[in-house]
């Protein structure tokens, strides 16, 4: 059965960091990406950051540009979310999916596979 389990997050200050993890299971891994999403509370979930298939090379939201930081463990089939200098609108449910690597477009329907996501509060 295909898995993704995210874990890491928690309750940080503002200006702390977190370190995001996605564990991937029961996929084959080199057939996709991994992306993350986030979910404020009252708003719609929107994309954090997106893998390049070219060059593996990632995109950022403008919102966490110079602040956060996708990797990934290729031997663990993990893919981790680096989250610095964070801020109170960072506060969200934080959301991995995985998409094939021939998918180019980031429409949250080409996702076949959903985390359970992971809380993520920042206080001011």
């Amino acid at each position: 059965e295909a898995q993704l389990v995210e874990s890491g997050g928690g309750l940080v200050q503002a200006g702390g960091s977190l370190r995001l993890s996605c564990a991937a299971s029961g996929i084959t891994w080199d057939e996709y990406v991994i992306d993350w999403f986030r979910q404020a509370p009252g708003k719609e979930r929107e994309g954090v950051s997106f893998m390049s298939t070219s060059d593996g090379g990632a995109s950022y939201a403008d919102s966490v540009k110079g602040r956060f930081t996708v990797s990934s463990d290729n031997d663990k089939n993990t893919v981790y979310l680096q989250m610095t200098s964070l801020k109170p609108e960072d506060t969200a449910v934080y959301y991995c999916a995985a998409r094939p690597v021939w998918v180019l477009i980031h429409d949250e329907n080409v996702y076949d596979y959903w985390g359970q996501g992971t809380q993520v509060t920042v206080s001011s």
